[in-house]
């Protein structure tokens, strides 16, 4: 099965007009990469075809046409679930191993049992987990308010695991392996139409399967997975209203006498493209992220800056000759409406247990402290809610209390210093040389995946810059929300385990990295420039040696993945195999 690979992507929002010559400073970009955009119609520039699969494997496997067709429309949703559902047995695999308390689920597990409870999270006694762990149901649940610094969405999530499957590491680690392994079916649908390719999807969504980091937060109760999660389906909302808008706008235009679509500045500019629901979609999957971690503000900023820039370039592609103004006076508020309203009370719906049960830590401090206040005309769970969030805005601008796996966010792509979520060692062990074995849970991704994906961000950067190619713009701007706003904060205490929330993106930059070493199919309208024309047998040998290369690549990540199992699952083995696998001094 053969795929279009982004160096040939048609669509593109900018670059040079049909028609006209390049301007003097594209041609002096040149020197640098920067090529004019191929010359594709009008429809194909709003609404990108899907790549068609090629014949020769059919030929070679002597499948017939028409069994061919229904495979490739089978593919569509066939080849994201055969992939989704590896990665669920992997994420599901003795998920309650270890039988341990690990890490921060000593927070999120507690606090979402009292949530799904009681509504409001209770102070839990200190040394409380190893009863938990022998017979919880002899463990009572506290009634007095705890303080908490996050808000409860992710906890209810964690707490209806529980609900299923009782308070033990299986039940609080349920459904966050739930909403990793489908995180990974979004990612191949996600890459599927940002690509126009089944195959690249699939790619995308297996590289998200083999992470390491994305697979160990699967496996954990802590909420920056679900956040990631939540992040990753509003992307995927933005795309898709993305593409139906812009059909909506290639079905307005004119068509003259030869079919053939042409652009009308007076309908670009004017034209209302209605009910947008999937952009509704996304307000609330971004108020759902916020509503987890505050971090998922920034992401709500990003992209919305970011679907409002779509609705500029798909105007301009359309004839605007003042898209900025067509969109500020047609698109701007209802994008705006749309998202962060949207998110907002998302936010304080999901504070709706706290909000109820009038027990919650600072519930009542309206009524006492607050009393008299010139805010008093608002309700006083409102004003109640606003001074809590305040005291936890200070608490998490003030944590610079050190940590043994603190970590600072340049050091987060090339894996830096990972966390340790579970270590023991056991004596008496007679396969290593030192008598010991060690079992250990190590937040660490994939680490060649991770590395490749340095050289992927560089590479999507220069298409975005001089290619002007909006999917490497989308995927910056996925790995920019989630990673940039951690440097506002650097002097605070920080892990690396944050940034599994631009996982998803990493991978889709290492797959556009890898479709373009594979190269164009022969006939899918091969760049010139590049001389790979259905013609060119140069053109035929560079992509089978890119097949070749971008292949090895995947194995290899594969292969990683494998060898550093052990220290994704808390799988004991001899003292010398786990140093073996300790390549950098800083991930002990």
């Amino acid at each position: 099965m053969t795929s279009t690979a982004p160096e040939t992507q048609r669509g593109q929002d900018a670059g040079d007009p049909l028609g006209e010559q390049p301007t003097s400073w594209q041609r002096r970009l040149r020197r640098f990469g920067h090529v004019p955009r191929p010359e594709t119609s009008l429809r194909d520039r709003l609404d990108p075809p899907w790549t068609r699969p090629g014949r020769q494997v059919w030929s070679v496997l002597a499948i017939p046409p028409h069994v061919a067709d229904r495979l490739v429309r089978w593919s569509a949703w066939g080849g994201p679930l055969l992939v989704t559902l590896v990665a669920g047995l992997l994420r599901f695999w003795r998920l309650d191993q270890p039988n341990a308390v690990i890490f921060d689920e000593t927070y999120y597990a507690k606090d979402a049992w009292a949530l799904v409870n009681q509504g409001y999270e209770g102070s839990w006694p200190k040394d409380v987990d190893k009863l938990i762990l022998k017979d919880p149901s002899s463990v009572p649940i506290p009634t007095d308010p705890g303080y908490v610094v996050h808000p409860p969405v992710g906890k209810w999530i964690i707490g209806f695991g529980e609900q299923l499957f009782g308070f033990t590491p299986f039940g609080w680690r349920f459904m966050v392996a739930v909403l990793g392994t489908i995180s990974v079916l979004l990612l191949c649908r996600i890459g599927r139409r940002l690509f126009r390719s089944t195959f690249l999807g699939c790619l995308a969504g297996l590289l998200l399967a083999v992470d390491g980091l994305h697979f160990v937060m699967s496996r954990t109760a802590l909420l920056d997975l679900i956040v990631m999660f939540f992040v990753l389906a509003a992307f995927g909302c933005l795309v898709v209203d993305r593409d139906r808008s812009r059909r909506r706008l290639a079905d307005a235009l004119p068509v003259d006498e030869e079919g053939v679509l042409r652009p009308d500045a007076r309908i670009a500019e004017t034209l209302r493209l209605g009910w947008r629901p999937w952009r509704l979609g996304a307000g609330v999957m971004l108020g759902l992220a916020f509503a987890t971690k505050w971090n998922g503000l920034y992401v709500l900023a990003a992209f919305g800056l970011m679907t409002v820039l779509w609705d500029v370039g798909a105007r301009r592609t359309a004839g605007a000759a003042r898209p900025y103004m067509a969109v500020l006076r047609r698109d701007l508020t209802p994008a705006f409406l749309s998202t962060v309203p949207v998110a907002i009370v998302t936010y304080i719906v999901s504070w709706t247990g706290w909000i109820v049960t009038d027990k919650g830590y600072y519930r009542n401090w309206a009524a006492t402290e607050g009393k008299g206040s010139s805010w008093s005309w608002l309700p006083d769970w409102l004003r109640s809610l606003w001074h809590y969030e305040t005291q936890v805005y200070d608490f998490h601008v003030g944590l610079t209390s050190g940590h043994t796996y603190e970590s600072n966010p340049w050091s987060w792509l090339v894996l830096g210093r990972p966390v340790s979520y579970f270590y023991e060692e056991q004596t008496g062990c007679k396969e290593s040389s030192t008598g010991k074995c060690a079992a250990e849970v190590l937040a660490i991704g994939t680490p060649l995946l991770w590395w490749l994906a340095c050289f992927a961000l560089a590479y999507v950067v220069w298409r975005w810059l001089f290619r002007r190619d909006w999917r490497a713009g989308a995927i910056a701007c996925g790995v920019a929300a989630g990673w940039v706003p951690w440097f506002f904060y650097q002097e605070r205490t920080i892990f690396l385990f944050y940034a599994v929330v631009f996982v998803p993106f990493l991978c889709l930059a290492v797959t556009m990295l890898l479709g373009a070493i594979v190269g164009p199919a022969a006939g899918t309208g091969a760049r010139a420039d590049l001389g790979l024309t259905s013609k060119d047998p140069t053109g035929e040998r560079r992509r089978t040696l890119g097949a070749i290369a971008a292949g090895v690549l995947v194995l290899l990540i594969i292969w990683n993945f494998i060898y550093f199992w052990p220290l994704y699952t808390g799988t004991s083995i001899p003292e010398d195999l786990w140093r073996d696998r300790m390549w950098l001094d800083t991930w002990v």
